[in-house]
């Protein structure tokens, strides 16, 4: 790519996982947009990320004496947020938002811009307190904030864009904007309409019709999102009730699915819509230098000791998770590592379905497990996930252990000191999943349903291990069992018997992990294919 002559892309996100202390993400989507735009700094490339100022973020999970998940937040105050000077007005509820503008660099991204309500001008100011939290209202008015307030803050810092990119649907008002600024100019709706498609660029991840978010159209012409279009206009766009995925892929001139194997679901799940646009597949990446210990880096690229590098990270995720959980495990035997959003299509506890089958090695230690993630506060099924996993670490205390709260710090330690990435979601319900890939980087294995990323890179036996053969059904008890059955079988007739008894084998594959995945599933690889495919118009 010509750098001098990319097109300015203004990177539409609610959620920017960009370190441990700066609470503006909640999981994978945001990580992913942190990624992103360390990438676009490092390669130069003119990414202008727009977001919101949370002053919560979201959920701190901690488990009480029942071993239960509550939901904490925090008022957080970050010094190093430069001032803009500029603020932006946007209509909520019929009533003037006063919407202030941050600037960030400090994490080795592309300048981020931060739209702020928490301010002394307005009344509404916990527009932009909690990430994800509250109803239905609260969440329309943070996508007035982040879609309409976000057009208005480029035009206000006189930032140019050629692309518009909404990454997921919470930002599809930002079109509603865009097609009444043309509309103000003299365009008809159509017009306006018509151009702003051949600006717009959107990503949908959601691969579960039902995580797909809706808003009743007479609630968003309440709020003041319609943006002085009709009921009629609104409905054509997203339809009643308003489907912010359907908005966003009939607003954009492409879009993508984050994997391959996500691309084909999602063409099947909106093949309905009329007048969307294409579904393409761009597979998500990670920002290396984020994720990756430099040791290992190191030692792969100068012939260096694979094995006892990896010992000494494993060690010291070994004393990390001693010095949170208490729980000392044991630095020969297998760890396996399992973080990611407790929810229940993920199956966090498909590993404990027959207890008769994987008693033995956890009670002799033989196979240690630690998990880590948090349910959405409103998710009581995905709570009760949390609940299982803590209650089997009190059954297994020598071998489970549950880390609670989940952040980058604890991911980037599992994924880097794991000796196995287990991953075992109900395919096709995966969209992408990165932590594998910042295990595979760090020689650390995967063992996984053929779902996501995974697909693409999995050379079974050679760099990791599949589970199961893909299989797919709607019966979840029968998908649930084949699934189990199929893990049992790898993880115990493939990986433990190489892990003890077959050393050279493992660091090969330690080897072939690293190699197969560090350029393909790098940030660069992503950005090159998002201007190439999306970006500049072929």
């Amino acid at each position: 790519m010509n750098q001098n002559k990319l097109p300015s892309v203004a990177y539409f996100s609610m959620e920017y996982g960009l370190h441990s202390d700066f609470k503006m993400y909640a999981g994978g989507l945001g990580i992913l947009a942190g990624d992103y735009i360390k990438g676009a700094k490092d390669i130069g490339a003119p990414i202008i990320p727009i977001g919101l100022k949370w002053k919560q973020g979201y959920t701190d999970q901690k488990i009480d004496a029942n071993g239960n998940p509550y939901d904490s937040y925090h008022n957080y105050v970050y010094d190093f947020l430069e001032d803009t000077g500029v603020k932006v007005t946007v209509k909520v509820r019929k009533t003037d938002v006063v919407c202030k503008v941050w600037k960030t660099e400090q994490f080795g991204n592309s300048p981020l811009y931060l739209l702020d309500t928490d301010i002394p001008e307005n009344s509404d100011a916990w527009i932009t307190g909690q990430l994800y939290g509250w109803f239905g209202e609260e969440r329309i008015a943070q996508e007035i904030v982040l879609g309409i307030g976000g057009v208005k803050a480029m035009r206000a810092l006189q930032i140019p864009i050629d692309v518009y990119h909404f990454n997921e649907g919470h930002a599809a008002l930002a079109a509603i904007e865009l097609i009444r600024e043309k509309m103000s100019g003299g365009s008809t709706f159509e017009e306006a309409w018509k151009a702003t498609r051949e600006e717009v660029v959107f990503t949908t991840h959601t691969p579960i019709k039902e995580g797909n978010e809706t808003h009743p159209l007479d609630r968003l012409e309440y709020m003041s999102a319609f943006n002085g279009l009709t009921r009629d206009q609104m409905e054509r766009i997203g339809g009643e009730p308003f489907n912010m995925t359907v908005a966003g892929l009939r607003l954009s001139r492409i879009s993508n699915a984050v994997a391959q194997l996500h691309a084909d679901t999602a063409n099947k799940m909106w093949k309905e819509v009329a007048g969307r646009s294409e579904i393409i597949g761009i597979t998500n990446a990670i920002h290396t230098p984020t994720w990756v210990d430099e040791r290992m880096t190191r030692a792969f690229e100068e012939g260096g000791d694979l094995w006892a590098t990896h010992q000494e990270i494993k060690n010291e995720l070994i004393g990390f998770i001693e010095e949170r959980s208490g729980i000392a495990l044991n630095p020969d035997n297998l760890l396996i590592g399992f973080s990611r959003r407790a929810a229940p299509y993920k199956r966090s506890d498909l590993i404990f379905s027959q207890p008769e089958v994987i008693e033995p090695y956890l009670r002799d230690g033989k196979i240690q497990i630690v998990f880590s993630g948090k349910a959405h506060p409103l998710d009581d099924n995905g709570k009760k996930i949390v609940s299982n996993l803590v209650a089997m670490m009190k059954k297994y205390p020598k071998s489970v252990v549950f880390l609670e709260n989940y952040d980058m710090t604890i991911g980037a330690q599992l994924t880097r000191g794991s000796d196995i990435w287990l991953n075992n979601p109900r395919r096709p319900l995966e969209a992408s999943g990165t932590s594998g890939m910042k295990a595979a980087m760090n020689g650390v294995l995967n063992c996984s349903i053929l779902d996501g990323w995974w697909p693409e890179a999995c050379i079974d036996g050679e760099n990791g291990w599949q589970i199961g053969d893909g299989f797919e059904t709607t019966d979840f008890a029968v998908l649930d069992k084949h699934d189990s059955d199929a893990l049992y079988d790898t993880l115990l007739n493939r990986v433990v018997p190489t892990f003890y008894e077959n050393r050279d084998k493992w660091v090969e594959m330690m080897h072939k992990s690293i190699e197969t995945t560090r350029t393909e599933f790098a940030s660069k690889r992503m950005l090159d294919e998002y201007y190439n495919k999306m970006y500049i118009k072929g």
